[in-house]
């Protein structure tokens, strides 16, 4: 699966490399099928036009480069001047300069694209701002956007000739490194294989270990056993594509006509993808994705170091394409028909002993400060779970408060409840009832008796009844007789109860 995606995106990137220089690589083909019987050379057959295949350059802007493509080969002024234009010209940016002829729908539709392109570069800059932390902080959308070279964001509005130019050249020179990029990223893959294998090895005892040692050479000795490999873009190289792929004699061996059945565009050029095509018959010398020594990501690698040979030993102005005459020019040199034997990845080491040795060393500081990091962040654990041990203690003892405190407003509130005996019901005794009516107290202390009250009315005698609280029991005297004219009777009742 990984070698697969790796293939198509090293020939999506290289396709659309040599359009960008040339602006004229706009279709994404299919290689030529190896097992295809071409006889002799037939003219194209014109089909309708097609939209350009989805291609992924790996570039983070690669779907407003592809946008701004189409569209600007709709014009047919743009297109008349792009097919006029050489590659120098093209890099100095005179064939930015016109964009001011193009019609107004395309300018419009550009101007769109660059909007929408502006507000995809805010959005991923505040998603990036929100995931480091910094939801509070205003965002400075003008001084970030100056790191991206291939659009004027000072001008977020309008598609002017200075953005052409500048996506021109971004494009250009991020393309252009993609082969350096690729090799670090081979070299990495090497060597963390050689890695884990070392590191499985750790695992095992003494015995298992030399087994697993002596099929790792054995499995070495079987990838290496294959036939030879022919010089890419040699002249038995070809031939053999010309015998086996295109079923012609080899000794009608023709180097335009070869061209010609392998120019499946026709547009007279070669680009990175028909020259990768052509290496296929080697290829399956070497690899076959039925073996267990065979890794397809080394295939794919193997067929892009045969293709980046072939262009730098091709392709004169450096445009990433082979025009016919560069290709009839290559095919009388001696490396042509004398070539070197070309050595292959196994014999090719991707790595230095140093180099394993540094990525080693590398791995083990990573690993160490992961380490570091999960000790720290397992005492954070545990301080937060401390923490939410005590907060919820807090919580337990806060509620046990309220619910005391709601127990002592309930006991306070409710009214005590009421005595009641056979015969006349005494109200309840508090504490204030102990004290006598002065009248009262006056009676007792003197043993005299009360003087007469004047004669009330029936309305006042019974406000005074209602006023006057009974003696507390506690305060009665122990006699009927000390009792004041008028309780006497209350207190006989008390002493014939049942």
């Amino acid at each position: 699966m990984r070698s697969t995606v790796h293939s198509k995106m090293c020939c999506s990137r290289a396709l659309l490399t040599g359009w960008v220089l040339l602006l004229v690589q706009l279709l994404c083909l299919e290689a030529v099928p190896i097992s295809m019987d071409k006889t002799k050379v037939k003219e194209p057959e014109k089909k309708p036009e097609e939209p350009p295949a989805s291609v992924d350059t790996g570039l983070h802007y690669d779907r407003y480069l592809r946008e701004v493509i189409d569209f600007l080969e709709k014009d047919q002024h743009f297109r008349e001047k792009l097919h006029n234009t050489d590659m120098e010209d093209i890099k100095q940016g005179k064939l930015a300069k016109e964009l001011d002829f193009v019609s107004h729908h395309v300018r419009t539709k550009l101007d769109e694209l660059k909007r929408q392109e502006v507000n995809r570069l805010r959005t991923l800059i505040k998603a990036k701002q929100d995931l480091e932390g910094g939801n509070d902080i205003a965002v400075d959308h003008q001084a970030l956007l100056k790191q991206f070279e291939y659009l004027n964001h000072m001008n977020p509005h309008t598609f002017e000739v200075d953005d052409l130019d500048r996506l021109i050249k971004s494009a250009t020179k991020d393309l252009e490194n993609y082969d350096k990029e690729r090799h670090d990223e081979f070299k990495r893959y090497e060597m963390m294989k050689e890695h884990d294998r070392r590191e499985h090895l750790k695992t095992l005892d003494q015995d298992e270990r030399k087994k697993e040692e002596e099929h790792y050479e054995e499995m070495r000795k079987k990838h290496a056993d294959h036939p030879k490999v022919n010089h890419p873009g040699s002249q038995n190289q070809l031939k053999e594509v010309w015998e086996e792929a295109d079923g012609l004699d080899p000794e009608d061996f023709d180097p335009k006509t070869f061209f010609n059945l392998h120019d499946t565009n026709g547009d007279g050029f070669f680009d990175e993808q028909e020259l990768e095509a052509l290496f296929t018959k080697e290829l399956e010398k070497i690899y076959d994705p039925t073996n267990e020594e065979d890794d397809m990501v080394e295939m794919e690698e193997e067929r892009l170091r045969m293709r980046e040979h072939v262009m730098n030993e091709v392709d004169s102005n450096k445009d990433r394409l082979v025009s016919l005459d560069e290709f009839l020019v290559a095919t009388k040199k001696k490396e042509f028909l004398e070539p070197d034997s070309w050595e292959t990845l196994e014999q090719n080491q991707a790595y230095t002993d140093e180099e394993m040795r540094e990525f080693e060393e590398h791995l083990a500081q990573q690993e160490q400060d992961l380490n570091l990091k999960a000790v720290d962040l397992q005492k954070q654990r545990d301080e937060l779970e401390r923490q939410q041990e005590q907060l919820n203690a807090q919580k337990i003892e806060l509620q046990q408060a309220v619910e005391h405190m709601e127990r002592l407003k309930s006991q306070k509130v409710d009214p005590p409840p009421e005595v009641h005996v056979e015969g006349n019901a005494l109200p309840e005794v508090h504490s204030f009832d102990n004290q006598l009516h002065p009248e009262q107290e006056a009676q007792l202390q003197g043993h005299q008796p009360a003087p007469q009250a004047p004669q009330d009315t029936p309305q006042e005698h019974h406000e005074h009844q209602n006023q006057d609280p009974a003696p507390a029991q506690h305060g009665l005297p122990q006699t009927h007789q000390d009792l004041p004219p008028g309780h006497q009777d209350a207190a006989q009742g008390q002493h014939n109860l049942p």
